[in-house]
């Protein structure tokens, strides 16, 4: 039975959530496997939304388990804080499971994350502040804090006072503050009870899963040009966002993967600082930000906005071994004479047509476009992809030839059932 990867395919914010909840229908599992409070997804269900921050997807489908993986970093705060919010609005939330080797946001790292943006005055990444990169940073240096931690005070101290060894020095020198470790530590201490029974042995339950014939999904946070070893760095994320990230993120192996599916804007945006070839700065980029919504679910900040970028979906498709595209927000596009897509790169001259190898080169990067003739029909209610007018077909079938990979389906709306379906993902 499959293991599906879910990953976003452009900058991030592509509906990876529609997509894990489409599938949090039909599989046993939905596991986040990357990344932390720093992303969020917003799914609609019957017509109510709901925003995910640091929870999966799945965490709104019934009988499906939702796992928070080893490769995701866990703000405990917000995690019960979300928890509540859900709990709230009627959902039970208590089939969460994380594992015990994700590691913890402990509060002086959010410190951290802005002591470090604002030392880099203006070379600043746009992180959203919230402890991310620190965290993963002391994952690497091996001072970080796991799940596992809270239920062992005396080792818990011994790495909160180990940690602080290094970054009380930075701060005091800095902003003349310091952290106490006892204090961490008794907050820290504090959720333990709370977390203790969502704990699980992620990698040998959800390889048992497998064994036993029940299905998985992976999802991603953040998105592949986001990725801390294949995306624009250093305008990037801190974690494996690829689908490579789902096997170190969960503990499940490669050869398990079934599909690969990338998630992909029928435009492309991104949030923070760092190159986009088809930023639009006129009336269409504004148009694309308010009849597509494009503001951070996390940060509220409003996004930068293009045309789609086959460049950026053929490296996603390369670099992913993307076996489907899902396209989301093709209904955007409605109402549009002409449709510019960026087909290559003009780099001091040459027509580029993979992605470029070096940040400068990336940087001097200019789109060329074909452009396609658009609709003016509402397709909000089309329900196959016959439905949809002839030019939005053509635009699906050119955007699926210069990809290199199939789409699969297409969204039309941002609800749940608000999707055509091409080929199904599960099969």
């Amino acid at each position: 039975m499959p293991a599906v990867v879910i990953v976003g395919a452009q900058w991030g914010d592509e509906g990876k959530g529609k997509a894990s909840d489409q599938l949090g229908t039909k599989v046993d599992y939905v596991v986040k496997f990357n990344g932390g409070n720093n992303a969020g997804h917003t799914v609609v269900v019957d017509g109510e939304k709901f925003a995910l921050h640091l929870l999966p997807a799945g965490i709104l489908t019934p009988n499906c388990i939702p796992v928070i993986g080893n490769g995701v970093v866990v703000d405990l705060e917000v995690l019960f804080a979300e928890i509540a919010d859900l709990e709230a609005r009627g959902m039970d939330p208590s089939r969460l499971r994380i594992s015990g080797n994700a590691h913890v946001i402990p509060s002086y790292n959010k410190k951290m994350d802005a002591v470090n943006e604002r030392m880099l005055g203006k070379r600043k990444l746009g992180t959203t502040g919230r402890g991310i990169g620190p965290t993963y940073a002391d994952k690497m240096n091996r001072i970080g804090i796991r799940i596992q931690d809270l239920f062992d005070p005396s080792i818990l101290r011994q790495k909160v006072e180990g940690a602080l060894a290094q970054k009380n020095v930075m701060l005091e020198s800095l902003l003349d503050e310091q952290f106490d470790v006892d204090a961490i530590t008794n907050d820290l201490l504090s959720y333990a009870d709370r977390v203790k029974p969502m704990l699980m042995n992620a990698t040998a339950e959800l390889n048992h899963a497998l064994d036993a014939g029940k299905m998985i999904a992976f999802e991603a946070g953040q998105a592949t040009m986001l990725d801390i070893d294949h995306g624009t760095y250093p305008f990037v994320t801190s974690s494996s966002c690829t689908a490579a990230g789902a096997c170190t993120g969960s503990g499940v192996g490669p050869r398990r993967i079934d599909r690969v599916v990338g998630v992909a804007k029928a435009y492309i945006t991104r949030v923070g600082e760092g190159p986009f070839p088809t930023e639009l700065f006129d009336a269409d980029g504004e148009r694309l930000r308010e009849v597509g919504g494009e503001y951070g679910v996390t940060t509220g900040r409003p996004r930068r906005c293009g045309w789609y970028d086959s460049v950026v979906a053929r490296y996603a498709t390369m670099v992913n071994s993307l076996t489907d595209i899902v396209i989301t927000k093709l209904d955007v596009l409605t109402g549009l004479a002409q449709i510019p897509v960026c087909v290559a790169y003009d780099i001091d001259g040459q027509r580029v047509e993979d992605m470029p190898d070096s940040q400068t080169a990336m940087h001097h990067a200019k789109p060329i476009y074909e452009y396609f003739p658009g609709w003016e029909e509402d397709i909000s209610e089309c329900k196959t992809f016959a439905d949809l007018p002839e030019n939005a077909q053509q635009y699906i079938l050119q955007l699926e030839r210069l990809s290199g990979c199939r789409i699969s389906s297409i969204g039309v709306g941002p609800g749940r059932e608000q999707t055509i379906v091409r080929t199904p993902l599960l099969d």
